[in-house]
């Protein structure tokens, strides 16, 4: 009787441990059904069970308070959302086809509306095909391969905004078909070459049709290696480089039978011109240290132009050259101090338009989670070098919080 006992309790405690086992199966196949499917453990996302697709989510927004005074005019407060961007990527049907499309809804990324265009929503809108690990396709929108503080994201900024010559000289984002092809190794010389065929005109143009397109190229060398986390697309040397890195790189723009004054940015000229963009920059990353140098210039023949039915109204082609140089240091509290020079000379012909700029900023930042969640603050002192022989001296202070994921 005691033996026919035991025999039935043993019996019960195996079933329930079957039982219990089954059940731990379960839920670990749930949970590995789940972690398949969201992306946490990367980026905010989701990846469809049998893997046809993938979309991460992404947004950002730049909270900014200011005070600016320029000489002779009232001080001017300031507070703006300055940017806030929806940013969409991943792949559909294969990995190899990918996509990323980015908007942006604040009031600068709009612009002004008028009869006619639509808000100017649409930053990014593009399609990538990648047939191997190295070389990339895109088709759409978003940017060219210019100077290297244009490519890089404005949320990976060390200072609050770009510099002057970037506002003056990048060749911005265009539509049209991009190309690259990059080497990467972390201890030995690596390589990128990059290079666009686009409209000319810039995002979502849509107001005159012309036969005009630009032509860009871009190479980027690491004799060092690559950089950590593609450090050379951010500012601030948040990875600690172990060791040296440096980029060097050099582009070439031109932009045929172009409507505005900047090519894809500016206003609208009263003939068409062909512009020719050159770049020149350089990275330097070790132990918290960053250094940044860069060249930028615009060339045109003839850059003034005259309307056909009022000889007094002008629009020109902004040519000339500019020289930023940037050097920060980012303690081990993450807190960082920068500081940036800029000069700018535009050329003969539009001196009488467009002044002579230098540009003097420092700033403070507090990094909370990289460049997704800081605190940014900067003063910057320009010397505005007019025709007359005047010089004006202005200035502003600024504080921004930038979050992001």
């Amino acid at each position: 009787m005691k033996i026919f006992l035991l025999s039935i309790v043993l019996m019960f405690t195996l079933c329930v441990s079957a039982q219990e086992d089954k059940i731990e199966k379960k839920e670990v196949v749930k949970k590995t059904e789940l972690s398949q499917y969201l992306n946490s453990s990367k980026k905010l996302g989701f990846t469809e069970k049998d893997s046809l697709f993938q979309v991460n989510i992404g947004f950002r927004v730049q909270s900014r308070v200011g005070y600016g005074k320029e000489e002779g005019k009232s001080g001017v407060v300031e507070g703006e959302i300055r940017r806030m961007r929806l940013k969409l990527d991943g792949f559909v049907y294969n990995p190899k086809f990918g996509y990323k499309v980015e908007l942006g809804f604040s009031a600068r990324d709009i612009g002004t509306v008028v009869v006619g265009n639509s808000g100017n929503v649409i930053l990014d809108g593009v399609f990538f095909y990648k047939p191997t690990s190295d070389f990339t396709i895109g088709f759409g929108q978003t940017k060219l391969p210019g100077n290297n503080q244009r490519v890089i994201s404005s949320n990976s900024l060390e200072l609050t905004d770009r510099s002057i010559n970037n506002s003056k000289f990048n060749i911005d984002r265009d539509f049209g078909l991009f190309l690259d092809y990059s080497k990467e190794s972390k201890e030995h010389f690596a390589y990128s070459l990059k290079g666009a065929i686009s409209k000319g005109e810039g995002r979502n143009w849509v107001k005159t049709k012309d036969d005009g397109i630009a032509l860009t190229g871009k190479v980027e060398l690491f004799p060092l290696g690559s950089f950590t986390k593609n450090g050379s697309n951010f500012e601030a040397d948040l990875m600690r480089e172990k060791t040296p890195k440096l980029m060097v790189s050099g582009a070439f723009s031109q932009n045929n039978n172009a409507l505005r004054s900047q090519g894809q940015l500016g206003s609208s000229l009263y003939e068409a011109r062909t512009l020719k963009s050159v770049f020149f920059d350089a990275i330097l990353k070790y132990n918290g240290w960053s250094a940044t140098g860069a060249y930028m210039s615009r060339m045109a023949d003839n850059p003034i132009t005259v309307s056909a039915t009022d000889a007094t109204k002008q629009q020109a082609v902004f040519v000339g050259n500019g020289i930023d140089a940037q050097l920060s240091y980012l303690f081990p509290s993450n807190y960082q101090i920068i500081g940036r020079f800029s000069t700018q000379k535009v050329d003969d012909e539009i001196q009488t338009i467009s002044p002579d700029m230098d540009e003097y900023t420092i700033g403070l930042s507090k990094y909370l989670y990289g460049h997704k969640v800081k605190l940014q603050t900067e003063f910057s002192y320009d010397t505005v070098k007019n025709y007359s022989g005047s010089t004006d001296n202005n200035w502003f202070v600024r504080f921004q919080v930038e979050i992001g994921i």
